[in-house]
């Protein structure tokens, strides 16, 4: 796989070492299992996979290269690049200057944007409507686009499925960056609706087998369709694809459930399935993928607590989140000063979507184990900063000296 150009105070010799080593012993990566970093009596469990990916770290060179080439120039960001606060923190130090926030509110007027300025755009992709909005000012949005490939090939698997006469169920957070572009670019082909969870998709099915009222839909579902929607008609065939950081489990339980729900409505044959129903697989990134599959490996240790470090409103994160509450005490930080001393941790709560602090989140019980991830958008060095925090919290600073020493040497 291509490496790229990302400033070096996002790496970690320690963190390299590890992704290194542990590539050469199972490149296949069908090792999920986490690396042990042994302190003593204090264990911290990396899971196997975590941190920037291919669609980050290519956002972040095309990003900075941007600022570099255009040192006369107004540089913009369309939006958050990724949602990561530090990495975006930096543009805005060099200047960059962002056009909107992440739910696509204007934080500038359009007319203050001239043809001689810079736009990036992130690496969720934007909008059909925001691209031509860019070129009517004589803006060229592809010379610094960022937009992830994996979140372009779902552009292509709907357009595929559009073109073959289906309508496309988009499973995504409907204000997300990345599910407002799908959304688009679906639209454009054939008509779209997005579901948010399983809750929306079994609410859904009700429009498919008439159980609701048609017009019903309208409002349910509203500004969760394209233009035009017939919910009469543009439900009898349909196709699933996802916004790229789902979890997999529900992308896939809602597809599955979609599709029996489509069999039975219309009592169909194992052979007359594809008239109603396209098979589209999963359409999450492979990084998505081994991120939650890595958690879940992860989580077959026996641990006392997990850290997952990571953008606040970065929703591949907070999946990972999501996993590890299920089996432990959870604790979803941005950095390594989060944990304030070794009584008390500043946390992001999923549920309140409010930053909250929690008394004695470190066990005094020996030996202590503790998991620790992040997200796709989270730099290494991060996570480094995490585990450094640990040791001098639980007074194991030598011991991971040494252990820093036998990774790197």
């Amino acid at each position: 796989m291509k490496s790229f150009d990302v400033p070096v105070h996002y790496r970690s010799p320690l963190i390299t070492a590890i992704k290194q080593q542990r590539k050469a012993d199972d490149r296949m990566k069908k090792d999920f299992s986490p690396t042990q970093l042994a302190l003593g009596d204090v264990n911290i469990f990396l899971a196997r996979h975590f941190g920037f990916c291919y669609g980050v770290e290519n956002a972040i060179e095309i990003a900075f290269r941007a600022v570099a080439e255009n040192k006369d120039k107004r540089v913009y960001l369309l939006s958050e690049m990724i949602h990561n606060p530090g990495v975006n923190a930096d543009l805005l130090d060099m200047g960059v200057q962002f056009i909107m926030d992440t739910k696509g509110n204007m934080l500038m007027d359009w007319n203050e944007l001239t043809s001689d300025d810079i736009v990036i755009i992130p690496a969720f992709g934007t909008t059909i409507e925001l691209e031509n909005k860019l070129k009517e000012k004589g803006i060229e949005p592809s010379r610094y686009e960022t937009t992830c490939p994996f979140v372009e090939k779902v552009w292509n698997r709907a357009e595929q499925i559009g073109k073959k006469g289906y309508t496309i169920v988009v499973h995504g957070k409907p204000r997300h960056e990345e599910t407002r572009a799908t959304f688009s670019h679906s639209k454009e082909n054939t008509p779209t609706v997005v579901v948010k969870d399983m809750s929306e998709a079994e609410h859904l099915a009700k429009f498919v087998t008439g159980e609701l009222p048609a017009e019903q839909f309208y409002t349910d579902f509203k500004h969760q369709h394209s233009d035009g929607f017939d919910v009469t008609k543009d439900l009898q065939r349909i196709g699933v694809v996802n916004q790229t950081t789902m979890l997999a489990s529900e992308t896939q339980g809602i597809a599955d459930f979609l599709k029996q729900v489509m069999i039975e409505h219309y009592s169909l044959a194992a052979e007359q399935i594809a008239e109603r129903f396209a098979d589209t697989r999963d359409t999450l990134c492979y990084a998505t993928n081994d991120n939650q599959s890595a958690v879940m490996g992860m989580l077959a240790q026996k641990a006392d607590l997990a850290i997952v470090i990571g953008g606040y409103n970065s929703s591949n994160t907070s999946h990972l989140v999501e996993l590890c509450e299920e089996k432990m005490p959870t604790f979803f930080v941005k950095n390594e000063s989060c944990l304030l001393d070794d009584k008390l941790i500043s946390h992001f709560n999923l549920h309140t979507h409010e930053e909250t602090t929690t008394e004695n989140y470190l066990p005094a019980k020996r030996p202590l184990n503790i998991m620790v991830t992040s997200g796709a958008s989270c730099p290494d060095a991060l996570v480094e900063g995490v585990v450094n925090r640990i040791a001098e919290l639980t007074d194991k600073e030598m011991e991971l000296q040494h252990t820093v020493s036998e990774w790197v040497g």
